[in-house]
């Protein structure tokens, strides 16, 4: 994030002394998920964040891959997945590679402990509920459809105002940015970008936590979780400034580009990964010359899978789609409309669909997870005879 942010109770100049209210040290600590070279946030603890009062491995948790099957377009429905587990513990790893892994969540349980990712940025998307994200940086209100980045290495617990909630949970393996071609030199969003810094809403509050106990937090590293135990509230940050922290971007303030013809998938676009993209399909108006065609047209995808999440039923080109649908179409053979869809979509003004889309750059691998809830004649739907 090219944003600057400051939040709490700072001294004037970083890297000096800065005393609490009994004469002792808060102790900093430099947050950054790219070294020293990238973004980076500086924050003041009571506690040392380095105490620890155990650890005790809790085992891998490194995604099972099936081997590269078939090429086919596939269509996984998650309709029917039932409420398991709270937002950790309840991800099912549909597909991933080393760039990024998609996983599926239906939240039936409330966070009991804190959590870390040090493997990854996360791209939480919410499709219903509401509530908050307590992290180190404080406290980020959420609601349905908002999208949630949470940068690596950050300490938080997601508390939901009501379960069950649908949710995605992107793991990306690299820095989750902007698009580059939305910033200026200066790192400000131009007007041309589809949102702008109004709409990515930071933390808000940070309340502080001295209390000191057993406190909680599973850490994610190297596909491997540990829990580690410490002597005092992992929330124990009074200030904090810099350019790093959780964000929420909520699906519904993205503004389509539209044009007089066709627009092709990357103005969709919303973040940018190492190797993939996320895009976001919105209601908006269609193609204005008078004989467009108004739906995709066919393309191939040579160089990208492309996996579409249905937040509605309402896409014009794809038939046989529910609410929930995810459709894999893998790189190396074309998609698009299905038949009759481009006749019946000539003369539309106006599309309702709502989707998020993950482009990757190299091929997604599939897991028993994604194959229990296949739809297996999806590959059919382009057959224009019996």
């Amino acid at each position: 994030m090219s944003r600057y942010i400051r939040l709490g109770e700072l001294p004037p100049k970083r890297h000096i002394q800065f005393r609490q209210p009994d004469g002792s040290l808060y102790t900093e600590q430099v947050f950054g998920t790219r070294g020293f070279s990238g973004p980076m946030s500086t924050l003041y603890h009571i506690h040392m964040p380095t105490e620890v009062a155990s650890f005790e491995d809790r085992g891998s948790v490194k995604v099972e891959f099936l081997e590269d099957g078939p090429l086919q377009h596939r269509h996984l429905k998650t309709k029917g997945m039932k409420p398991c587990g709270d937002a950790i513990s309840g991800r099912i790893p549909l597909m991933g590679n080393q760039d990024v892994t998609w996983n599926q969540v239906v939240v039936g349980e409330q966070m009991d402990t804190y959590y870390k990712n040090a493997d990854g940025d996360e791209v939480l998307f919410i499709h219903d509920g509401s509530g908050t994200l307590e992290s180190l940086f404080g406290t980020l209100k959420f609601k349905e459809k908002d999208y949630l980045v949470i940068p690596k290495g950050t300490i938080y617990k997601i508390n939901f105002d009501r379960l069950p909630v649908r949710m995605l949970a992107i793991v990306s393996y690299g820095p989750v940015e902007v698009p580059r071609r939305y910033r200026n030199e200066y790192g400000q969003l131009l007007e041309h970008a589809p949102y702008s810094e109004r709409d990515l809403r930071a933390p808000d509050a940070l309340p502080v936590h001295r209390e000191k106990g057993n406190f909680q937090v599973l850490i994610r590293a190297r596909d491997r979780h540990t829990m580690y135990t410490y002597p005092y509230h992992p929330l124990d940050v009074v200030g904090w400034d810099g350019y790093v922290f959780p964000f929420a971007f909520n699906i519904e303030d993205f503004s389509p580009i539209t044009g007089k013809l066709h627009m092709p998938p990357p103005i969709h676009q919303t973040f940018a990964g190492h190797n993939f993209v996320v895009c976001s399909f919105c209601p908006r108006m269609l193609d204005y010359h008078p004989q467009a065609v108004a739906i995709p047209y066919n393309h191939s995808n040579v160089d990208s899978d492309e996996v579409l999440y249905y937040v509605n039923d309402k896409f014009g080109s794809r038939k046989g789609i529910e609410e929930g649908s995810i459709t894999l179409h893998p790189l190396g053979i074309p998609h698009g409309p299905q038949p009759g869809a481009v006749e019946a979509s000539l003369g539309a003004t106006k599309t309702e669909e709502l989707a998020v889309m993950v482009d990757t750059f190299h091929p997604f691998k599939l897991t028993k997870n994604a194959l229990a809830i296949e739809d297996p004649h999806y590959w059919q739907s382009w057959k224009t005879s019996s």
